[in-house]
C-alpha cells in the first residue's frame, strides 16, 4: 500500500479518535444501508443481477463451508442447486405452494441428498472426491430429462414460475420485493453460518481439514462431521437454488450443466477460501465478469474471461477477501500507537 496515498486517510482516522473496530462497525452499517437502498436506485435489470449475486452468495457460503473449512472439494454443487430449484418450481407450479414455503423444503431435500451422497464419498479424498461430485453434476441434466419423471420436471421444456407479488400492499415492484426477500434470507444464512463456524462444530471441521489423524485421536467423529458438513453445504445450495428459480421464473435441465458447478468453485477461489465475506466477492465475480467480458469482445468473450481470471489469481492469490484483510492489517498497524 502506497504510503503517500494512504497518509491522508490514516491521519483522518486518527483525528476522528475511533478504533479500527469502530470503523468496521460503521462500515458494516453503511454496507447494510446501501444493500437495502440499492434496488431503489438502479434499473429493474440491475436489480435482477444483484438479486442473483445474493443467491450465488448463499451457494458460495455453503460450498466454502464444505471446501474451505472442511477440506472436501466439490465440483457437483450445481446438482444440489438444481434439486433446490426444481423442488421450489414443482411445489409452486403443481401444488400451488407460496414461494416462501418452498425454501425450507428445498433445503431439507438437499440436506438429505447431500448427507446420503456424503456417505459413500467418505472413502474418497482430494481429486477423487472432486471427480465423483463432478460426475453427479454431469448426470443431473440427463436425470431431469428422464421420461418417467418428466410429468413432474417438465422434461426438456422445464417449468415456468409466476413472479410473486409484494405482500401487504407494499409500494415496490416485484423485482424490488424479491431482492429484499432474498437479502433477508441471506442475512439469516450468514448468521447461521457465522455461529456454526465460530463454535465447536466449526473447530471440528477445521481440525479434520488440517489434521485428520489428530482430530480422530481427540475424539472427533470424522465420518459423522464430514457427512453432516456435506449435508449442511447442500442445504445452503438448495435454498439458493429455490431462490434462484423464483427470481429467474424458469427452470430447465440445460440451465444446470456441469459448468455451473465449476463456476461455483471458481467463485470461492476468487472470493477467498475459508472466508465468509469471500462468498460475496466471488458471487460478484461469477455474475458480472462474464458480462464485462462479453461487452469487451463479442468474438472471444471467454478469452477475456480467462484473462480476468488469471489477473485475479495472480494479483490476489488468497482471494479478494484475503487481499482486503491484508490492506486492513496494514492500516491497523499504521493506526496503532508507537
Amino acid at each position: 500500500m502506497n504510503d503517500a496515498a494512504t497518509t491522508p486517510v490514516i491521519n483522518m482516522l486518527r483525528y476522528a479518535g475511533l478504533s479500527l473496530r469502530a470503523w468496521k462497525t460503521i462500515g458494516l452499517i453503511a454496507l447494510a444501508a446501501g444493500a437495502v437502498a440499492l434496488p431503489f436506485l438502479v434499473s429493474n435489470y440491475r436489480v435482477f443481477q444483484f438479486n442473483m449475486v445474493l443467491v450465488y452468495t448463499i451457494v458460495l457460503l455453503g460450498l466454502n463451508i464444505l471446501t474451505g473449512y472442511n477440506g472436501q472439494i466439490s465440483l457437483g454443487h450445481g446438482a444440489f442447486y438444481a434439486i433446490g430449484a426444481y423442488v421450489a418450481a414443482i411445489l409452486m407450479d403443481r401444488f400451488g405452494w407460496p414461494y416462501w414455503a418452498t425454501l425450507p423444503v428445498a433445503g431439507v431435500a438437499c440436506f438429505i441428498s447431500g448427507f446420503l451422497f456424503g456417505l459413500p464419498a467418505l472413502r474418497l479424498r482430494g481429486h477423487y472426491l472432486a471427480l465423483a461430485t463432478f460426475a453427479l453434476a454431469t448426470a443431473m441434466p440427463q436425470i431431469l430429462k428422464y421420461k418417467h419423471i418428466e410429468q413432474w420436471t417438465g422434461g426438456v421444456q422445464g417449468i415456468v414460475i409466476m413472479k410473486p407479488d409484494p405482500p401487504f400492499g407494499l409500494k415496490v415492484t416485484p423485482d424490488q420485493w424479491l431482492y429484499l426477500f432474498t437479502l433477508a434470507i441471506l442475512v439469516v444464512m450468514l448468521v447461521i453460518g457465522w455461529n456454526l463456524l465460530r463454535g465447536r462444530v466449526g473447530r471440528a471441521m477445521v481440525a479434520i481439514r488440517d489434521h485428520p489423524i489428530a482430530a480422530d485421536a481427540m475424539g472427533v467423529n470424522s465420518a459423522l462431521f464430514k457427512t453432516l458438513t456435506f449435508g449442511v453445504s447442500a442445504l445452503y445450495t438448495g435454498v439458493a437454488g429455490a431462490l434462484g428459480a423464483i427470481v429467474v421464473q424458469f427452470v430447465a435441465p440445460d440451465s444446470f450443466t456441469a459448468g455451473l458447478s465449476i463456476n461455483f468453485l471458481i467463485g470461492i477461489v476468487i472470493g477467498g477460501i475459508a472466508s465468509i465475506s469471500g462468498a460475496f466477492y466471488g458471487a460478484l465475480f461469477i455474475q458480472f465478469i462474464p458480462n464485462f467480458a462479453d461487452q469487451i469482445s463479442k468474438a472471444a468473450p471467454w478469452a477475456i474471461y480467462g484473462v480476468f481470471l488469471l489477473v485475479f489469481v495472480y494479483a490476489m492469490p488468497t482471494g479478494v477477501a484475503g487481499f482486503i484483510r491484508m490492506l486492513v492489517g496494514k492500516l491497523a498497524r499504521r493506526l496503532a500507537p508507537a
